[in-house]
């Protein structure tokens, strides 16, 4: 019997774990059991981050880790390099459509694909993939929940070999409720509209800072990234992610929900936390606070 499961919106023949209807993850068990699917992509984007008071360069790919050992059949995306705007020394804007989509075609990544994103990070770089392909029309996609260091710990297969794929035609389609602007922030000051700052409280209260000003934008509560997963690197359940999202004022009143950190990495992470509990009306400020505190004319607190 095959089952049909809809995850916002797209129906993957095969899938028998009826929680992918409720959020966008994948477990371990599902991901294990369905290696050899036909439509499936599995993308390894490992990585890290240093942090702000360390000496750059912060922003770090794990390729070496990939050609050591990976989920078998994943393909490798450079979180750094590939997904983001050469034009933009920050690292703090999505590549553009036609750059974006051509890293999914090297990957194998068509319109068709059923993509699943990893990392050995917490879901950081996997939920940037996720809101990556939702901005760009492609819903196709979850995030292995606890990623690489869970499946390890599982002692799940892995493999050296890379995997040859054909390059697939995948066609950008940019969806505006995923994102928000500096403009569109500054336009949102003062309205209902909750920003939520997921970078450390270190960060948030001005003691750090990867830009040239510290603080936070006005108005904005911080809700830290690392504050959202549990110990094993999977996401808070939906009813304690509500809970936390309550402790800072978000509830089913609210009317929208901007999340941002330094980049848009850690802020994907957050979006992603908020549709797992149900909040739909939310969005990613891509430039996040390397544009907003390297901006003169933005405001902060």
């Amino acid at each position: 019997m095959i089952l049909l499961v809809i995850t916002f919106g797209f129906e993957y023949p095969g899938v028998d774990n009826t929680a992918m209807a409720e959020h966008p993850l994948v477990t371990t068990d599902w991901l294990h059991a369905h290696l050899r699917d036909d439509h499936l992509r599995i993308v390894d984007i490992r990585g890290h981050v240093l942090p702000p008071n360390e000496p750059p360069p912060h922003y770090f790919n794990h390729y070496g880790d990939y050609l050591k050992g990976h989920i078998p059949g994943a393909v490798f995306v450079d979180w750094v390099h590939e997904i983001t705007d050469p034009d933009d020394p920050r690292h703090a804007r999505i590549a553009p459509p036609e750059r974006f989509a051509a890293v999914m075609r090297r990957c194998g990544i068509g319109d068709d694909t059923f993509v699943v994103a990893y990392d050995d990070a917490a879901g950081m770089f996997a939920a940037r993939l996720w809101w990556a392909l939702n901005y760009y029309g492609h819903a196709n996609v979850a995030v292995l929940d606890g990623g690489w260091n869970k499946w390890i710990a599982e002692g799940r297969p892995i493999s050296a070999m890379i995997p040859e794929v054909a390059p697939a035609d995948f066609t950008p389609r940019p969806q505006p409720a995923w994102i928000r602007t500096g403009d569109q922030v500054m336009a949102a000051l003062g309205a209902p509209v909750k920003l939520v700052d997921v970078r450390s409280s270190q960060e948030f209260s001005g003691e750090q800072s990867r830009a040239k000003r510290f603080g936070h934008i006005p108005g904005a509560v911080n809700v830290p990234r690392a504050s959202l997963v549990a110990p094993d690197g999977t996401l808070l359940p939906p009813e304690l992610l509500r809970e936390k999202f309550a402790q800072v004022g978000i509830d089913g009143r609210t009317p929208e929900i901007v999340t941002y950190c330094n980049a848009g990495v850690s802020a994907s992470l957050g979006l992603l936390a908020l549709r797992v509990a149900g909040f739909a009306n939310s969005a990613v400020y891509d430039g996040s606070w390397k544009d907003w505190g390297n901006d003169d004319r933005r405001p902060i607190a």
